[in-house]
């Protein structure tokens, strides 16, 4: 079963679109998916949260775009390596929901997505309070932290996700 959770627009998409954000217990279109992320709580109901200072981009669930011959929890558990420190197998990562981004107009020539494209967002929940973390040395990330979702609220406002923490 797939639920529409929200339907929106945002800045950094240059062209008419429809973003969509869809909760799924099965994977999106693989050839159609650029990144991953990686939604892990603890006991206390915290999110493990990551930060990048420079240019503006502030705290976000980690993720990124998966590389040549990865699968999509594999990227989702690089990522989160990568950008908080906390090491899990990608077998400890489900699928729970997706964004599905569609250009309703051409792209722009340096537009570097496919006009229909998927963002992967897998969760893992660990039985104890979350250990502090923080991302490896030569991360683009600076700092890593477990936030409540009234943290995340306060420091997220506008990202597409965040209805996903509801779910």
């Amino acid at each position: 079963m797939t639920l529409v959770l929200a339907t929106r627009t945002v800045p950094w998409i240059p062209v008419a679109h429809r973003l969509d954000v869809i909760l799924s217990e099965t994977l999106p279109p693989v050839e159609q998916t650029t990144s991953a992320f990686a939604f892990v709580s603890d006991s206390a109901g915290r999110t493990l949260m990551t930060c990048v200072d420079r240019e503006g981009r502030g705290w976000d669930i980690p993720g990124g775009h998966l590389e040549p011959g990865e699968s999509l929890a594999e990227a989702a558990a690089r990522e989160l390596h990568e950008e908080t420190g906390l090491s899990l197998p990608a077998s400890a990562l489900s699928i729970f929901a997706w964004q599905r981004i569609e250009l309703l107009e051409p792209p722009p020539a340096d537009y570097r997505y496919p006009a229909l494209a998927y963002m992967a967002m897998f969760r893992a929940a660990l039985p104890e309070s979350g250990a502090p973390t923080r991302p490896p040395a030569g991360s683009e990330s600076t700092r890593a932290d477990w936030l409540s979702r009234a943290e995340i609220e306060r420091v997220c406002p506008d990202r597409t996700w965040l209805v996903l923490l509801e779910a």
